[in-house]
Parts: structure tokens; sequence; C-alpha cells
């Protein structure tokens, strides 16, 4: 599980120790800096908490990662953030299968899944935990998403995109990078949770609400919305 046996250097920026195998340019210590700035915006933010980051730039060691997770952009646990797709540092995106997902997001939600384990410890954060995935996911994506806080305008992009084609598993936004509509969903649950009925993340962690029932309160907050 030691990065820089896999890797022919590293780079220290801030609290992160970033493993490459190719020169590291300059854009990422900008995209880096961004996703900093969305993760000082949680509440379980760290700013103590180091982590490591793993570039997809010819090292094995994400392929090694890749053999015990199902397939993903990039994957965040204990201390470490692993990027899986094809990266492209210059344009701000990871690729997979011909869909892209944006690195500053990616890093931000990836990182988000460290500070959970820092805060919450092994026993008490997923899988073991076993928090449904709105709460779990949906959280990392409000906190990477913080620049896209109005709420009805992210549930009508939702449904258009579902009456658009039900079967496609994305969404794209404007700068041509997707995320599942799975994820999507989580993200805007979460965010009326934490916006509209001001809840602390530890207070959604405990509430029993089933998902269900606070998806029809929230569709019945947006159907308000619209008439106003």
């Amino acid at each position: 599980m030691t990065p820089s046996l896999m890797y022919a250097n590293k780079s220290v920026i801030g609290n992160c120790t970033v493993y490459h195998n190719k020169p590291l340019v300059k854009e990422f210590k900008v995209e880096l800096d961004q996703a900093v700035m969305f993760l000082k915006k949680s509440e379980i933010y760290d700013p103590n908490y180091k982590i490591d980051i793993c570039l997809n730039d010819g090292s094995c060691y994400p392929t090694f990662i890749q053999l015990f997770q199902e397939q993903a952009f990039g994957i965040g646990f204990y201390n470490k953030v692993i990027i899986m797709g094809k990266i492209n540092i210059e344009n701000n995106y990871t690729e997979i299968n011909g869909y892209n997902y944006n690195l500053i997001k990616l890093l931000t939600h990836e990182s988000i899944h460290c500070f959970q384990f820092n805060k919450l410890g092994l026993w008490k954060s997923n899988p073991i935990a076993k928090y449904p995935n709105w709460k779990w996911e949906g959280y990392n994506e409000y906190v990477a998403r913080k620049d896209q806080a109005n709420l009805r305008e992210n549930i009508t992009n939702l449904n258009k995109s579902i009456e658009k084609d039900k079967d496609e598993w994305g969404i794209s936004f404007a700068d041509s990078t997707f995320v599942g509509k799975d994820y999507y969903s989580w993200w805007i649950l979460m965010q009326y949770c934490k916006d509209y009925k001001k809840l602390s993340y530890q207070e959604i962690l405990n509430d029993t609400t089933s998902e269900s029932k606070l998806r029809a309160e929230l569709m019945e907050w947006y159907k308000g919305q619209k008439r106003n």
C-alpha cells in the first residue's frame, strides 16, 4: 500500500504528497488549490490531516489498486486519493470509456472520503458502517459542487435529463464532464438537508428518516418553489 515504491517522483503541495511518474505540470497545483478551497468549506475538514494523491500517469499503482475495486474515476480511502481514469491535467478532467469527470471535483470528492475516515474512524465509516449512498457519496458531491448551489435548478436539470434519455447513466455539465445520475440525485438530496433543513453532517448520518420519505419531502419543496 506504499505508493512511493511504484512512482518515480513525489511532490509536496501543502498537506498533500502527490505521487507521479511524469513531471508535474503547473496546472495541477492550481487545480489542487481549488479543490482545497472546496474542502475547507466542509465541516469535517481537518487542516492538519495529510493526504497522499496518486496520479494515473504511468505508474502501476492505480492498476494494482483497481484489482480490489470496481471501475471508477477515482478512489479515496484512509489517507489515499488515487486517480484511476486516464488523466488530462491541462484540461482538468480524467476519462473512462469516453466519459470525462472534472478533476477538481474528483480530487475534492475523493479527499472527503479521507476526511470521513479521519473524522468517524474505521468502524463508523463505509463500508463497515453501511450508511446509505446518499449520505456517504452525496455529501462528497455536495462539497465538491458548492459552486452549483441553486437547488431548484439542480432538480430541474435532473428531471430534464431523465425525460430526455432515461437510459443514459450520466448528466453532462457545461465543461463537457459527467456525473452519474445516481450521484447527482444523492447530491441534491444532501443539498436539501444541508441548505434548507440546516442539518449538520453528523445529524444527517444519525437521522432515521427513510430516503423515500425524504425524497417525497424534497419534491414537495420543489413543487412549492415552482409555484412561487
